[in-house]
């Protein structure tokens, strides 16, 4: 199977257009953290007890899904499937824009990042987010050899090794940002290690519902043709990593019913959250997965292209749905000092912190998505990374027959 590879051209009013709407977007996001920046958090929702806040939501969502986004890419050279071999440069490139949207938006939340450079030069190995500054740039690296051997046919024979550590990273990176929740011990939220293979999952489904709409989008905005058998093949295994990711949401859910100190904060987020409950049956389980699954499942409603970019819509909106839910509900839920003994303070002992976020918070995690398409944007029109056809005939014959 011989694929030609083909930059988009970029010279259509419709392609100035569109990028000129994520560089106004992104703007807005810079604009919106010098506004935070200049004027203190105190212009924004968050407070001394909930310190992680909107774009925080929108951060560790994007760099999930980084990890996700390389599916495609994995499952052609790990597992030796040539019919993904022509998504793969495509999906690189996507890994890599997510993570860097991703971390744009946490160095700009975290305020002062012109110290980013103390961050990379001084580590306590004792904390986790010291860990990160080495699976960050891990990534970046592990993906940017991955796609130079599949760009350059003198290192094209690397390509497997290549794709093995990039594969290998990545789970690496999502154990990671899990553990970063999971080894808080101090939330009853989280102090879970199933956090670690729950994060993967979640990167799998949220990855691959990115991948496809700009797929979709890429193909469609450009006239290339774009093969049904491929988009069913996608569209099934989003499926099954939908229903894995609620499968583990479940287990998650029900180990912690197991044990009586978590019955409060199970209690919190399932029953009598409020905002935080309706975020997760709504938000998570039922848009976000449920619906997804019902048309990622039945090959009638699959094969219709707006229902598959519907269900990927609802998988990414579920996404953030259930990230809101794990990260402010549970700075929400009232902090346990002592656990297992009596204390009492004036310090909000046993009230749940109230979350409202403000527009610039908004603005700067959609200045990160804007980020994201941006490189994905001007990466396929400087670059090849979308094949001129994943028509059928030209990715999988026998489908096609």
């Amino acid at each position: 199977m011989q694929i030609a590879y083909r930059e988009v051209e970029g010279r259509s009013p419709r392609y100035w257009a569109l990028l000129g709407i994520i560089g106004l977007i992104a703007l807005l996001g810079l604009g919106a953290a010098y506004y935070m920046e200049h004027h203190g958090h105190i212009v924004t929702g968050m407070t001394n007890q909930i310190v992680w806040g909107m774009p925080h939501v929108f951060a560790v969502f994007l760099i999930v899904a980084a990890s996700g986004a390389l599916n495609a890419a994995s499952i052609a050279s790990v597992f030796g499937k040539s019919a993904y071999k022509p998504l793969a440069r495509l999906s690189g490139l996507v890994a890599v824009a997510l993570l860097a949207g991703g971390l744009m938006v946490l160095m700009l939340d975290l305020g002062r990042p012109d110290r980013v450079i103390v961050a990379a030069t001084y580590y306590n190995f004792k904390s986790v987010f010291a860990w990160n500054v080495f699976l960050y740039t891990g990534f970046f690296t592990f993906v940017a050899l991955y796609l130079w051997t599949m760009m350059d046919n003198s290192v094209a024979a690397y390509g497997k090794y290549a794709g093995f550590a990039a594969f290998i990273w990545r789970l690496i990176l999502t154990t990671g940002t899990g553990s970063i929740f999971g080894f808080l011990v101090a939330r009853e939220a989280y102090s879970s290690a199933l956090l670690a293979p729950m994060f993967i999952i979640f990167s799998f489904s949220y990855g691959m519902a990115v991948y496809l709409l700009i797929l979709i989008a890429a193909y469609a905005w450009t006239g290339r043709p774009l093969g049904d058998a491929i988009l069913h093949r996608l569209g099934r295994l989003l499926g099954w990593f939908v229903a894995a990711a609620l499968y583990f949401v479940v287990v998650f859910h029900m180990t912690n019913l197991y044990f009586t100190k978590y019955h409060g904060v199970e209690r919190f987020i399932l029953v009598e959250g409020g905002i935080y409950t309706q975020m997760f049956w709504i938000g998570q389980v039922l848009l976000g997965s449920v619906v997804p699954m019902l048309i990622l499942f039945n090959g009638k409603l699959r094969a219709s292209r707006g229902l598959l970019v519907t269900a990927c819509l609802l998988v990414v909106l579920g996404g953030l749905a259930q990230m809101y839910v794990t990260i402010i509900g549970g700075q929400a839920y009232p902090l346990d000092i002592f656990p297992g003994w009596e204390e009492r303070s004036s310090f909000f002992d046993g009230v749940v912190h109230p979350y409202h976020p403000s527009l610039p918070e908004f603005l700067l995690g959609l200045g990160g998505v804007a980020v994201a398409l941006a490189i994905v944007t001007i990466g396929v029109k400087v670059l090849r990374f979308l094949p001129e056809s994943l028509a059928d005939a030209d990715v999988d014959p026998h489908a096609a027959g």
